[in-house]
């Protein structure tokens, strides 16, 4: 089990400062599959004929696609300190540690939904979700 352990209450409040970092994350994943086929048809273009394309389209995009790294690297880095799981970039799936009747549990999240609203055991993952059916009382006993 990780150190921080959520109350649903605390994983609903914790969504203001999760939500935006998940949205950057999914977007600096999609923006790097755009580059990555971009860059790949680049590359096929210029061993071919060059078809209109440069070194310096490569450039460019190289530069944007280490940015994205970036962002991506430091948003992982803040949800980490948060306490959070990233489950999968491109859905922009996150967890949250908690407890429910004393056994240990994931509160999961996605990326377009209101409020942390389901949860499933370790081993079950997203195909498992349930909704919360416990009260704080039950979801915080350690």
């Amino acid at each position: 089990m990780p150190d921080r352990v959520f109350t649903v209450a605390e994983a609903n409040s914790a969504l203001p400062e999760v939500r935006p970092v998940v949205e950057r994350l999914v977007s600096a994943r999609t923006r790097m599959r755009e580059l990555e086929h971009a860059q790949g048809e680049s590359v096929t273009a210029i061993g071919g004929n060059g078809a209109g394309y440069a070194a310096s389209d490569l450039n460019t995009a190289q530069a944007e696609f280490q940015g994205l790294v970036e962002v991506a690297r430091e948003g992982l880095q803040r949800l980490n300190e948060l306490g959070v799981i990233v489950k999968d970039l491109d859905a922009g799936l996150v967890d949250f540690p908690a407890r429910r009747g004393g056994a240990d549990v994931l509160l999961c999240w996605q990326a377009g939904e209101e409020l942390v609203a389901y949860w499933h055991p370790f081993d079950e993952g997203f195909a498992g979700r349930k909704p919360i059916d416990w009260d704080e009382a039950g979801a915080h006993d350690a």
